[in-house]
């Protein structure tokens, strides 16, 4: 009688079901600064982790240009998890900066502990660590930059962290891969082509499931104006982004392109009612433009299902989280 009373309520209320699971641990992976669709998308990350939803285990950068480090810890802070592991690679990564130059003002306006690149540690130790504390094929990776820590990830050697190398290491603990990356059926996106090299040792090697958001996705869905114009938020590192960067570009003048948060959804949310998959492969050209497998196997990427515009709405209440909320 207890057994049917519970799955009573689990039924009838759907969301004592969704507190009572474990959950998600999640790594981000993030360029954080040539674009600011990444704000959004850790927005969402918090607001998930303030639901009981994920755990986020590490906001981890894969570029290294100044303030890349002092931005994540300013997010982090806000949202109320100031002690959120960073990492930022420590050999060759790339430098591109946010060329509307939100980082500053964030950087100068909002508490962070992390005040230079310096003050994290190397993205791969982070991993490695973190990896080898969790449960077997649990973690689920969010990359939206670029895959130069991936790719080292890899490549790594045993540490005092674990015995495995990195491909076996990933191939006990991670979940799955979800990444914006690529154009389907066939183009030239940025975080692929940006560091080619990276991107050809993941999109080769990489062990577990992996499922990619396309350009093609976020191109269509807008986001950051309601936030902007939500009166009632006020002191907010994330607000303050998009209100900088929206009046900069003609083409941002309805939101911006939220191809970060797609990748974020899907992950946490899964891919339905908004999307179906196509399973293939992704292979990558010389000049880091990519093609599609249909006869491949290990990679899915996202059809839409459903009318962009309800994927929009959806996010833009996500980023109009608050901490505590």
């Amino acid at each position: 009688m207890r057994y049917l009373l519970v799955l009573l309520l689990f039924t009838t209320y759907p969301a004592l079901s969704q507190n009572n699971r474990t959950p998600l641990p999640v790594i981000f992976d993030t360029d954080m600064g040539p674009d600011y669709d990444d704000v959004g998308a850790i927005t969402m990350l918090h607001s998930y982790a303030d639901e009981g939803r994920i755990r986020i285990l590490a906001t981890i950068a894969s570029s290294k240009y100044p303030r890349v480090v002092p931005v994540l810890s300013v997010l982090n802070t806000y949202f109320g998890r100031p002690t959120t592991p960073i990492g930022v690679p420590k050999g060759w990564a790339v430098t591109d900066a946010d060329s509307q130059h939100w980082s500053d003002t964030l950087v100068a306006r909002y508490p962070h502990a992390l005040k230079t690149n310096d003050d994290a540690p190397d993205a791969v130790s982070v991993y490695r660590q973190l990896l080898a504390h969790q449960s077997d094929r649990s973690v689920t990776i969010i990359t939206v930059g670029f895959l130069t820590n991936l790719a080292n990830l890899l490549d790594s050697g045993p540490d005092q962290y674990s015995e495995l190398p990195g491909h076996e290491l990933v191939t006990r603990k991670v979940k799955q891969l979800v990444s914006m990356a690529g154009k389907f059926p066939a183009g030239h996106e940025y975080n692929v082509h940006r560091d080619t090299t990276a991107s050809k040792v993941v999109y080769a090697n990489w062990p577990t499931p992996m499922l990619l958001s396309g350009f093609e996705i976020g191109q269509a869905i807008k986001t950051g104006v309601p936030l902007v114009q939500n009166t009632t938020i006020r002191n907010s590192p994330v607000k303050d982004v998009f209100r900088i960067s929206l009046p900069l570009s003609a083409e941002d003048r309805n939101g911006r392109m939220s191809w970060d948060q797609t990748a974020v959804l899907v992950a946490i949310e899964g891919t339905e009612p908004y999307y179906t998959t196509k399973t293939g492969r992704l292979l990558l050209g010389p000049n880091g433009s990519n093609t599609w497998d249909d006869a491949g196997k290990g990679h899915r990427h996202l059809v839409v299902k459903r009318p962009p515009a309800e994927v929009e709405a959806l996010i833009n209440k996500l980023m109009q989280h608050q901490p505590g909320n």
